[in-house]
C-alpha cells in the first residue's frame, strides 16, 4: 500500500470523493502542513496554526495509480482560488498536494504543469506542492462525515 495526502478545501467532501474510488483502501481526514503539534478543529479554524484540512489516502498502486489520484484531486475542487473553496475561507482550506516521495513530487509537478498548459481554467493554479509533514487525524466526528450523515 502507498499513501497520498491532499488538501482541497473542507475535508468532508474531499474524503467522500476519494472514499468511493476503487483501489482506495482507507481514507482519513485531518490536519497537516502547520506549525503546532496535535491541533484541534477549533485551533485550525482560528487560521493561526498553519494547518490545512487534508485527507490521507491509503491506496493499492496495483489497482489505481498516483497519477489517477492526482486527476481526481484536480477535478474535486477549484485549484485557482487562494485559501478558499466555495463559501469556506482561510488558509486551512488551501489547495495542496503533500508528496511522500520524490516520485510523487515529480508526478505532482508534471500534472500541475499539464493542467496549466491545458488552459482549463480562467485563472492561475495556486495549488502548493509541498513535502508531507506529520498528519494529525481529525476528531472522530469528522471521519467519514457524509457517510455518517447520509449526504452526497
Amino acid at each position: 500500500m502507498k499513501k497520498a495526502t491532499f488538501a482541497a478545501g473542507c475535508f468532508w467532501g474531499v474524503e467522500e470523493v476519494f472514499r468511493k474510488i476503487p483501489g482506495v483502501i482507507l481514507t482519513r481526514v485531518g490536519y497537516t502542513g502547520g506549525k503546532i503539534s496535535d491541533p484541534s478543529y477549533e485551533k485550525v479554524c482560528t487560521n493561526k496554526t498553519g494547518h490545512a484540512e487534508a485527507i490521507e489516502v491509503e491506496f493499492d498502486p496495483k489497482q489505481i495509480t498516483y497519477e489517477k489520484l492526482l486527476d481526481i484531486f484536480w477535478s474535486a475542487h477549484d485549484p485557482t482560488t487562494l485559501n478558499r473553496q466555495g463559501p469556506d475561507t482561510g488558509t486551512q482550506y488551501r489547495s495542496v498536494i503533500f508528496y511522500h516521495s520524490p516520485e510523487q513530487k515529480a508526478a505532482a509537478l508534471k500534472s500541475k504543469q499539464e493542467l496549466e498548459k491545458s488552459a482549463g481554467f480562467n485563472a492561475s493554479i495556486v495549488t502548493e506542492i509541498s513535502p508531507a509533514t506529520e498528519f494529525y487525524p481529525a476528531e472522530e466526528y469528522h471521519q467519514k462525515y457524509y457517510q455518517k450523515k447520509g449526504k452526497m
